[in-house]
């Protein structure tokens, strides 16, 4: 595939052959800002079948129709890792949710905690931003946005058999590296808002037996910041970093 080539995630089954109709701010984008005719190779994936590449065999004014021609990559998730945080607010929280798609997250889980600030959280801004994200770092998967729930009703439902990996800058261990290289996926991280969990949050993670904290050294780091470095180890020692 040519660098120029676009790449648009459309939310439709793929399969040779067929043809699919775009979008009305999709054809827009492709015929009216990047100029594309009638032709022109598209490339697109949905997140299940893979990536194809498509040709545009038909051009209206607010209409365009592409037609499949062949796979180009074939399905592929990434680890079973989920992304759960405190919601932060307008920016960061984009910035946040464009790098854990970029970092593997297969899903990603506002939880809203004593000490959250952003309560309301705009699920079809971060799935726009997941799907951004996906399109520019050329990712065959996009992950799963789910609803917000607070702590205690997702430790009332969580699976045992999923380690929670919970970041606290008073973990026991302060070498992650040596806490994460005893857990396995399916796996899930937790990330805290950032005045930090409240005393009776950190009393109910610490005693749960599939939980185990990690600090992420001697720093104390924004929200945000702390997802990227939380990501990064957990990819290189349970993910597909190794």
């Amino acid at each position: 595939m040519a660098k120029s080539t676009p790449r648009l995630f459309v939310d439709q089954s793929l399969i040779v052959d067929a043809e699919i109709t775009l979008a009305a701010e999709q054809a827009h984008y492709l015929g009216a800002v990047l100029r594309l005719q009638t032709g022109a190779t598209v490339s697109i994936f949905n997140g299940r079948d893979g990536e194809f590449l498509s040709q545009i065999s038909e051009v209206a004014k607010k209409k365009m129709l592409l037609r499949i021609e062949t796979q180009t990559s074939a399905p592929k998730l990434p680890p079973d890792i989920d992304y759960l945080f405190a919601p932060l607010k307008h920016q960061r929280l984009d910035y946040l949710v464009q790098k854990a798609t970029e970092l593997g997250a297969r899903r990603l889980r506002p939880i809203i905690t004593a000490r959250t600030i952003a309560e309301r959280v705009n699920l079809d801004r971060m799935r726009a931003n997941v799907i951004e994200a996906a399109e520019q770092c050329e990712l065959v998967f996009v992950p799963e946005v789910l609803e917000p729930m607070t702590l205690n009703a997702t430790m009332r439902e969580w699976d045992s058999n999923r380690a929670l990996i919970y970041c606290d800058e008073e973990a026991v261990q302060s070498d992650p590296m040596l806490a994460l290289a005893k857990l396995k996926p399916p796996a899930a991280i937790l990330v805290g808002p950032e005045g930090g969990f409240a005393a009776e949050e950190r009393a109910m993670l610490k005693a749960l037996p599939y939980v185990t904290a990690v600090s992420l050294g001697p720093r104390i780091m924004r929200a945000d910041t702390a997802a990227v470095a939380i990501l990064a180890l957990v990819q290189a020692v349970l993910g597909d970093w190794k």
